[in-house]
């Protein structure tokens, strides 16, 4: 009886993580500890974020394109929101490979995070 409910409980979590988009699932793990989804606490929000790039950039593509090449190889000469290096500083550079950089810029893109509840 234990073992089918272990097994239950197994299907259930590996169904409910995969019902996620992968740019979801690499955002969770990768972003959310600097960017919330609403608030600036440490780092500019998702939703400031998105507003931005969106507004300069208003096909995916150029957007997913524009927020990989900043995150990449974060520049203030780059940049399209000076006003937050100044309060937050430069973001820090990290070893994210390009598709990683692609999936969760098109995530942002796609996901509006206001409407989103965030612990």
């Amino acid at each position: 009886m234990l073992k089918n409910r272990v097994i239950l409980s197994l299907v259930l979590l590996c169904g409910s993580l995969s019902a996620q988009p992968l740019g979801a699932l690499l955002l969770q793990g990768n972003c959310v500890t600097c960017h919330h989804y609403t608030k600036a606490i440490s780092a500019p929000s998702l939703t400031k974020i998105r507003e931005n790039y969106k507004r300069a950039y208003m096909t995916e593509e150029l957007f997913v394109e524009a927020v990989s090449n900043f995150v990449e190889k974060p520049n203030q000469q780059h940049s399209i929101m000076l006003e937050d290096i100044q309060k937050y500083q430069l973001m820090p550079e990290l070893a994210f490979d390009r598709t990683t950089l692609k999936l969760i810029s098109s995530y942002i893109y796609k996901k509006d995070f206001s409407k989103v509840i965030q612990p």
